[in-house]
């Protein structure tokens, strides 16, 4: 199955992912690619997005896999057509044949901005890093039957710190993304249940890559 990689980026990160859902089969009729549609009483495109994105998260490696009808069409003329139809902010950067099986999808890499508006308070990192190296780290996690306490320590694989400015501080995180998943933001959630002192004025969340279980890059 054909499958793309795509960003979602700037004032499209406010688009909902079922939002998402509609403008990407709008844009394969635009772009005059017509999407197969699954069989029964109510039949669907075949488009499917591996991971969904938060709402005010970005990212520049979201997957979609898609099936076409009719003639074939080269993966470079897909993408071109597409990004003509897509609105700004949402954009093709590939298109390819035979992705890997979404099962094998296991890691995620982001980058976690943590923005103090009077500077980063002294000591920050470091009580940050002692915190996330901690043998347990439990933190409350909405689900469809009500909150539950979540050790989103053994979903954490690895960290790291970037001073941006004065003002920002960059957490780097490989967190897993499936069978067990860890939402990025919980670790900003962990920092203000257990650090409000060094609580963020504001949060922007951006997925850079995905891996394997082999830390090798998913496609």
């Amino acid at each position: 199955m054909p499958r793309l990689l795509f960003t979602k980026t700037d004032e499209a990160v406010w688009m909902s992912h079922l939002d998402l859902m509609r403008l990407m089969q709008r844009a394969f009729k635009r772009a005059g690619l017509p999407l197969k549609h699954t069989q029964g009483y109510n039949p669907r495109p075949s488009v499917s997005i591996a991971l969904p994105l938060s709402v005010g998260v970005e990212s520049v490696c979201e997957l979609l896999d898609f099936e076409l009808e009719g003639e074939s069409i080269s993966c470079e003329e897909i993408a071109q057509r597409l990004n003509e139809a897509l609105v700004p902010g949402i954009r093709v950067r590939q298109t390819y044949e035979n992705g890997r099986k979404i099962k094998d999808l296991a890691l995620l890499d982001s980058a976690l901005k943590l923005e103090y508006d009077n500077g980063i308070p002294e000591g920050a990192q470091e009580a940050i890093t002692a915190l996330l190296r901690q043998e347990s780290l439990l933190v409350e996690k909405k689900g469809k039957n009500g909150p539950t306490q979540q050790d989103i320590i053994p979903m954490i694989k690895n960290f790291g710190f970037q001073r941006h400015d004065d003002h920002t501080l960059v957490l780097f995180t490989r967190v897993c993304c499936q069978n067990p998943s860890l939402n990025p933001m919980q670790l900003v959630a962990a920092i203000e249940a257990y650090l409000p002192q060094f609580r963020p004025d504001f949060v922007k969340c951006r997925r850079l890559e995905v891996f394997d279980e082999q830390n090798i890059t998913f496609r």
